[in-house]
């Protein structure tokens, strides 16, 4: 299931870099299992595309053959969402029945969480078909960081399953903790930089053209909620986030060294590594201009370092008696 859900995280991510997410206009929750057969099938999903702003403002010289290109990933989106809520369900009755409800209840609370995710890919791409010609930043993000949430629960329920924690000297739990949370919410930012193509625009590093604060704003202008909806703003707070997360590294390596909490030496090894890396990636995107391939490494990597972040705060969580007895 980690496997199927980071592979979807990754194929959204090229649907959103494709611009393919709005080619197909309707939920089709069952319908859309099987793609159109037959060119008449392909006609009438075109139809259905030119009725909506994207095209008749953005793509109307489109021919049916481009077309097909952004169907295809917008339908293996959706196909493999079908697959994961398929291959959670079946052996979750089964597992069911051999053990009983009580003992799967978190992972029935993932299902429904699958399921609901479905539910907000729909209610994202419904921003995009009225009255604008991409879909609502916010809502991207919405959908983005529930799909790292579940991707999370899932590798927190393995954890939980193959490594046991033994009493040994830990790390505060809060540092792990406040790591991930800000890892998150620069997800979430990373979202709304993508969904407002805010990285197509200052693409210099370490400043923001000429000037380290973007020119075409006011500084206070980022204590104003509109500046979530400004694209200079947005990608001003994803590149000086990443700087905070750095910084915020560094001193929990102070502490696990100067503390010698060797069991976790590993750990926080790789998470630099992973982090290094991101940051990497991220200034190479962003100076070649949201290059496709580099735009999805960046993607991907987030995903290596959510998995790192997890693992990194299951090492330092706290025993409980219940745990320490089985």
């Amino acid at each position: 299931m980690f496997f199927l859900i980071a592979l979807m995280i990754v194929v959204g991510g090229l649907t959103r870099l494709t611009d393919s997410g709005l080619s197909i206009t309707k939920w089709e929750l069952f319908y859309g299992t099987f793609p159109p057969l037959s060119e008449e099938k392909w006609i009438n999903y075109f139809n259905e595309y030119k009725l909506i702003p994207e095209f008749k403002i953005q793509n109307y010289s489109m021919t049916l053959s481009e077309f097909k290109i952004i169907f295809w990933w917008e339908w293996a989106h959706r196909f493999l969402g079908r697959l994961i809520g398929i291959s959670f369900i079946i052996p979750l009755i089964y597992f069911t029945y051999k053990l009983n409800f009580k003992k799967l209840a978190n992972y029935y609370f993932i299902f429904f969480l699958i399921c609901f995710q479905g539910f907000l890919g729909w209610y994202m791409v419904s921003s995009g078909l009225i009255d604008r010609i991409d879909v609502s930043h916010f809502r991207l993000s919405l959908h983005l960081i529930m799909a790292f949430l579940i991707l999370s629960l899932i590798l927190w329920s393995y954890f939980k399953l193959n490594i046991e924690i033994k009493e040994q000297s830990k790390l505060n739990y809060l540092f792990p903790l406040t790591f991930l949370i800000l890892i998150f919410i620069q997800i979430i930012i990373g979202a709304f930089v993508s969904g407002m193509d805010a990285g197509l625009i200052y693409n210099s590093w370490p400043l923001m053209g000429d000037t380290y604060f973007p020119d075409d704003n006011k500084f206070m202008n980022l204590f104003n909620i509109s500046a979530l909806s400004d694209a200079s703003l947005v990608q001003f707070l994803h590149r000086n986030l990443a700087y905070v997360i750095l910084f915020f590294y560094f001193l929990i390596l102070f502490k696990i060294y100067k503390n010698q909490i060797k069991a976790s030496f590993l750990a926080i090894n790789i998470l630099g590594i992973l982090l290094l890396s991101q940051v990497i990636l991220g200034i190479l995107t962003l100076i070649n201009g949201v290059q496709i391939v580099l735009a999805s490494m960046h993607q991907l990597s987030s995903i290596f370092l959510v998995t790192a972040s997890i693992y990194f705060l299951y090492l330092n969580k706290k025993v409980n008696s219940f745990e320490q007895e089985n």
